[in-house]
């Protein structure tokens, strides 16, 4: 205020101008502890002496008070020498050693453009400085200290500046908003820890402004899995931020007496104050461009029903699974991980959320009737949300969903889950399975007494498939060898404390199912168990874990009993008891068998599962184990649909957008196998565990040095070869299959099928 009065040439209005411009008021200049009763009275022969001297007390107020301003951050960096009187006089601040050559001439350009409506140049130049000065913010340094708030300064101002060029955006078209964008991203990527996945996602966009420049047709469906996968970085880093700053937030602000309501939101305001806001509003301006351009929609439908049920809106689909609604509901649900149950009487599942189209939960919605879709709008997921408790009618094509509120006597037909058509349960039973005396059985011979269905059908495939089609060698621990197990006499205690679990979980005490799970884990193999399974093993060319120590055969056991442990999984015990089904009688074969170390994953579904349509097969893709596509991880897979009267032109509907992939070194899996996975009229298949004998390697991956995405021909192959497999095996078996395999070197390799539901 008293620059801008000298500067005026003493004029007083503009000094209390800008004083109440910035809130303060002649009031509160009273109640400061040392108030201020009179305006200044300055001579006009001391003016030019007084704008020099104020002038350099503003800057070391700003130095000492905010050390990311960016004019103090870069003087005490390049130095300065105080020229003014008083206590001013002598302040020397002497420039940093070891910065690069030009480095001077860059923070003078960003200084000199700092204000520019055209904020590129300057944006670029920021990051260049922050790129610069890295190196010296890693190594120890003696001015370390102005070195931070430099960095801080500059990343501040890119945060800034990229605000104030939102109006440029405005009629600008989609290459222009990616490029800022990447300069935005590469800017957060500077301000953290473990940027490997910013780092990524930067790549992706750099590779995604080339396809457009270059006219690709499908740069806009791939800069819509980047633009995806970047909101997934976003939410994993605001999940870190909110886990690391809240907790102590929370303490602090609790002994300092600080207001709930504004501790509650301190982390997201952090947040919100960095790059990360700034981004996130970057790419709700651009998605819905990129949903246009690649013909998305708003909607990706997974099970279309056309149903009609109450509105109820859920933060998560995880928190309801168990739950039973007693009439019928559609769930809006901010988060749907995969791998979910859907709740009865749910009719519906509406989702922001991006599970695959084969996760479990997908294949639950259909198998169950259930509609299921994402919807990429937020102003169409906010009405729906604003809806909650309302009567829906939902009418869902292919590729959208169309909603519309009915009267309350209007509901009819609208079905729960595991309903028949006249509103009864399914009759479903199960057949108990009994030991047969061997506790290792070869693939031939697999039958309906010994194994289930996955067993047998990867036997049924051997010899009869293509011969570019690979299948993995496999043998079983049989129906009735946990049960054996159990009653040898090494595992008494086990076995009765087993029995004293069950039954309170037969009475209703359902925080036992971990109780139970852990107590089969500390089951001892019996001698005869180890010594016919090496035998089986060793007699079809499989690795024995044994012989590599035996510290690997009990990593071998540990995963056989976490397979039979899974019999008490959550999710298939309720599951079970949706159907009535008796969980006593279910019983778990394991399939043995070597791990491939697949540089992709599969699944196929022959049939559209989202058309119906018989004439095409529906694919996923990982890059990886196929964990990352059939359990929780976040993220979506490649996908695309191939006809069968045409199985060389595969067309692709999706780029991958899931961040992790899984490795392994050679292994062995070991696969739950129960009779309760392919019965008639319930969806069984995925709810117990396989489990490989080693953990896997979980890789932060680089999609843009993958041949699969990079290269249109090598994709083209590869994608052809799974459907040509997919068609084949549905050929042998003369209906719909539901297929899971690896890709290796460009081998197509099937391990699993069954029928598709």
């Amino acid at each position: 205020a008293l620059i801008d009065y000298i500067k005026s040439d003493f004029d007083m209005s503009v000094y209390w101008k800008t004083l109440n411009s910035n809130g303060i008021t002649k009031e509160r200049l009273l109640s400061y502890d040392r108030g201020i009763h009179s305006e200044p009275n300055l001579r006009r022969d001391q003016k030019d002496g007084l704008l020099r001297d104020l002038g350099n007390y503003m800057r070391t107020l700003k130095a000492v008070h905010s050390g990311a301003d960016l004019e103090s951050a870069i003087a005490n960096c390049m130095g300065y020498k105080a020229e003014g009187q008083g206590f001013m006089v002598g302040v020397n601040i002497n420039p940093i050693s070891g910065l690069p050559s030009g480095f001077p001439d860059l923070l003078r350009f960003v200084l000199n453009h700092v204000e520019d409506k055209n904020v590129e140049p300057l944006l670029e130049s920021l990051l260049e400085a922050r790129e610069e000065l890295r190196p010296s913010l890693l190594n120890a340094h003696d001015r370390l200290r102005d070195l931070l708030f430099l960095d801080i300064a500059l990343d501040s101002t890119v945060r800034t500046a990229i605000e104030r060029g939102y109006e440029e955006l405005n009629s600008a078209g989609p290459e222009k908003i990616m490029y800022f964008i990447s300069l935005v991203l590469e800017n957060l990527a500077l301000s953290s820890d473990n940027n490997e996945d910013l780092i990524y996602c930067l790549k992706g966009w750099n590779h995604a402004i080339n396809l457009a420049k270059g006219g690709d047709n499908n740069w806009a469906l791939y800069a819509k899995s980047i633009l995806d996968r970047t909101r997934l970085a976003l939410t994993t880093k605001a999940e870190h931020y909110q886990n690391v700053l809240q907790p102590s937030a929370e303490y602090l602000g609790s002994l300092l007496g600080v207001d709930e309501s504004a501790l509650s939101i301190f982390t997201e305001e952090m947040i919100r104050a960095g790059s990360a806001a700034s981004l996130s509003a970057l790419l709700n301006r651009l998605d819905p461009v990129l949903r246009k351009t690649a013909n998305l929609g708003s909607w990706q439908v997974i099970s279309p029903v056309e149903v009609t049920g109450y509105v109820e809106v859920v933060n998560e689909l995880l928190a309801v699974q168990n739950k039973t609604y007693e009439r019928p509901t559609i769930l809006v649900a901010k988060n749907v991980r995969g791998e979910e149950e859907i709740p009865d009487g749910t009719v519906a599942v509406l989702t922001p959320d991006m599970p695959d189209v084969l996760s479990h939960v997908s294949v639950r919605a259909r198998n169950s009737k259930v509609c299921f879709a994402t919807c990429f709008d937020p102003d169409i997921l906010s009405d729906l949300q604003s809806k909650e408790g309302k009567l829906l009618c939902l009418k869902p094509t292919s590729a959208d969903v169309v909603y519309s509120e009915v009267k309350d006597g209007e509901l009819s037909g609208a079905s729960t889950l595991n309903s028949t058509e006249d509103g009864s349960l399914p009759s479903i039973s199960l057949v108990k399975k009994q030991f047969a005396g061997r506790y290792a059985i070869s693939s031939e011979e697999f039958t309906s007494e010994m194994v289930g269905a996955k067993s047998r059908n990867i036997s049924y495939l051997k010899g009869k498939v293509p011969s570019w089609v690979g299948i993995p060698t496999s043998i079983a621990l049989p129906f009735g060898v946990f049960e054996e197990v159990l009653s040898d006499s090494s595992n008494k205690e086990v076995a009765d404390k087993l029995q004293i679990l069950k039954k309170r979980l037969g009475d209703g005490e359902t925080e036992t199912l971990g109780e139970i799970r852990k107590t089969v884990l500390g089951l001892t193999a019996p001698h005869q168990l180890v010594q016919e399974l090496k035998n089986k093993m060793q007699s079809s060319d499989m690795p024995w874990p044994g012989n590599e120590g035996e510290e690997r055969w009990e990593q071998a056991w540990m995963a056989i009993k976490r397979v039979w442990a899974s019999k008490w999984n959550e999710r298939a015990y309720y599951s079970t008891r949706k159907v009535k089904l008796d969980h006593d009688y279910l019983c778990m074969a394991v399939l043995v068998q070597e791990i491939i170390n697949a540089d992709y994953a599969f699944v196929i579904h022959t049939t559209n599962p989202s058309s119906g349509d018989s004439s095409e097969i529906y694919t996923e893709v990982v890059k990886g184990l196929g964990e990352t596509l059939v359990g929780a991880y976040p993220g979506r897979a490649l996908s695309f649909i191939c006809k069968k009267d045409d199985l060389d032109s595969p067309k692709l509907l999706g780029y991958p957008s899931k961040p992790i992939g899984l490795f392994i070194r050679r292994s062995l899996i070991f696969r739950s196998d129960s009779n309760g996975e392919d019965l008639e009229g319930y969806a069984g298949a995925g709810l117990y565990d396989s489990v490989p004998m080693d953990e896997e390697d979980k890789v932060v991956v680089d999609y843009s040095t993958d041949p699969l995405i990079m290269d249109s021909n090598f994709r083209n192959k590869i994608l052809s070869s799974i459907a040509r497999a997919g068609h084949a095996i549905e050929e042998l078996y003369g209906s719909a299959q539901d297929i899971e395999g690896v890709v290796k070197d460009g081998k197509i390799y099937v391990v699993q099928t069954r029928p598709q539901m």
